[in-house]
């Protein structure tokens, strides 16, 4: 086939992605030499204006970082502060926090699969016009993310931004009779997240695959969600951890000219957080009627160490996801016994503290210094978009080269094509956006 020469595809403003972005597609004798993910937003400035602050305000201004997962930066606030102090909350306080955690899983895997992605897998140019053509489908959806809302309100106090999440727990934990309410709220909508799977599992998916090594949390006995340590799935199949104290020496993050977001390297390499490290990782920690749900999608059997490195096949992943969040949500409402106090204490002292939880995107860390008086002197937030773009730019680089080899389409068409390879990593373009280091010489 005779490409055209050189050419330039530049896209000026992503759609159906969180937040503010742009493609530039550089492309000569028919070989892509150049592919970047713009991050065009205006810094934000959260680590500078964290500085100063009490150790006590970090989870309610962090929750301002993102609309979409406020709790994942709540509960990645508190346990680094909390690690900071020394502190350890009551186990019955936990589960209610990893209760929280699967309303915002519920919600924003919802968001995503129905609204954003699944689209481009039915030949739609937004969740409207799907929504023309299959609205029982979007209805499913609505009723899933109302569900993990749901959870949301009750714990948190609204479904945006929640309020009630403060050190050590809540400042009011539910009553027995709200918990049995929702439970009952939640059963029908198991039955929607299943569906959702099977719907899922009929797109068509492209081939495709990465080879950036894997990073997500592991515990020894559930399905990382709310903490654990970090674990990487290298290419060659090695399976290594390291403390979450150590993660700023493995992810190491810097300033590119092209975007306002840092980018994170591993070791060096090139890797990717999110549910397809997750499944990875710890697919054996799933909840039964969720690892029945991906072996009939045909993901492979989660307990015998199925690997999943399509990304197209994300959007498979986070619909099992939804369903073990809400397998996990009514377990700990079956098991829930009330604390004595909503919170437990938690004096200042003077510390690092490492906090690390799976938002829907992957892992979130951050690592705040507290002086005597709980005063925060430095912080440090690390979100998944940031650390996934190194994988998200080599992705949209494969899909491009692979479709001017195969058939070099019109510029229209290759940007459709750029833009869902995008897509299927969901960025929160909000979250990542840095402010870039200003060096001035004068001569």
């Amino acid at each position: 086939m005779t490409h055209r020469g050189s050419r330039v595809l530049h896209v000026g403003s992503l759609a159906r992605v969180e937040g503010e972005g742009a493609l530039h597609l550089s492309v000569h004798d028919g070989t892509v030499t150049r592919a970047q993910l713009r991050i065009y937003e205006p810094p934000r400035f959260f680590e500078a204006f964290l500085r100063g602050r009490s150790y006590t305000e970090p989870p309610d201004i962090t929750a301002r970082v993102c609309g979409i997962c406020p709790v994942a930066y709540q509960m990645s606030a508190c346990a680094a502060i909390e690690d900071a102090c020394g502190v350890t909350v009551d186990p019955a306080l936990a589960e209610l926090r990893r209760l929280l955690y699967c309303g915002e899983w519920i919600e924003s895997q919802t968001l995503h699969i129905y609204l954003l992605h699944a689209p481009d897998f039915l030949g739609c140019d937004s969740a409207i016009e799907l929504a023309r053509t299959a609205r029982h489908h979007v209805e499913r959806g609505l009723r899933l993310k109302q569900a993990g809302n749901a959870i949301l309100e009750l714990l948190g106090g609204r479904a945006i931004h929640p309020v009630n999440v403060r050190l050590g727990g809540f400042h009011r934990i539910p009553a027995a009779e709200e918990l049995t309410a929702l439970a009952s709220r939640l059963r029908p909508a198991l039955d929607d997240a299943l569906r959702t799977v099977e719907w899922a599992a009929g797109f068509d998916f492209p081939d495709a695959e990465t080879d950036a090594d894997l990073l997500a949390l592991a515990e020894p006995a559930v399905y990382a969600i709310e903490s654990g340590v970090p674990t990487v799935l290298r290419t060659d199949g090695t399976l290594t951890l390291f403390p979450l104290a150590a993660f700023p020496e493995h992810v190491r993050e810097r300033h590119l000219p092209h975007s306002t977001a840092l980018h994170s390297t591993l070791d060096g390499r090139r890797h990717l957080t999110g549910p397809l490290a997750r499944f990875a990782i710890s697919g054996r920690r799933l909840s039964p009627t969720a690892a029945q749900a991906a072996r009939a999608a045909g993901l492979g059997d989660p307990l015998a160490g199925a690997v999943c490195r399509n990304p197209y096949r994300s959007i498979l992943v986070r619909a099992v996801e939804v369903v073990h969040a809400l397998d996990e949500a009514l377990r700990i409402i079956e098991a829930h016994e009330r604390p004595h106090r909503p919170y437990t204490e938690v004096p200042a002292a003077a510390g690092i503290g490492h906090g690390a939880t799976e938002a829907p995107r992957g892992l979130l860390y951050h690592r705040y210094t507290l002086d005597a008086d709980g005063t925060v002197t430095d912080a440090c937030l690390v979100p998944p978009t940031a650390q996934n773009q190194g994988a998200m730019e080599d992705d949209l680089r494969r899909t491009a080269q692979r479709a001017i080899t195969d058939r070099d389409p019109p510029d229209a068409e290759l940007t459709r094509l750029c833009e869902r390879a995008i897509r299927n990593h969901d960025p929160c373009i909000s979250c990542s956006a840095h402010f870039l280091d200003l060096t001035i010489d004068r001569t």
